[in-house]
């Protein structure tokens, strides 16, 4: 299943560098021909994170 912008997920503390997972709004999704999907997502203080899907879950 492709999220999709709106859609709710949280980050891996791998990708964001924090003790626990962030949730956040998915604000973009890009099929990138080297890194496969890339998620972006905003959090609830503005803070943006992204990486590839392997990094999300679907909340």
């Amino acid at each position: 299943m492709e999220p999709k912008v709106g859609d709710r997920m949280k980050a891996s503390p791998q990708l964001t560098a924090q003790p626990d997972w962030v949730e956040g709004e998915v604000i973009d999704v890009e099929h990138n021909p080297f890194l496969g999907l890339v998620i972006s997502i905003k959090d609830k203080l503005g803070r943006i994170f992204f990486g590839q899907s392997r990094y999300f879950l679907a909340i």
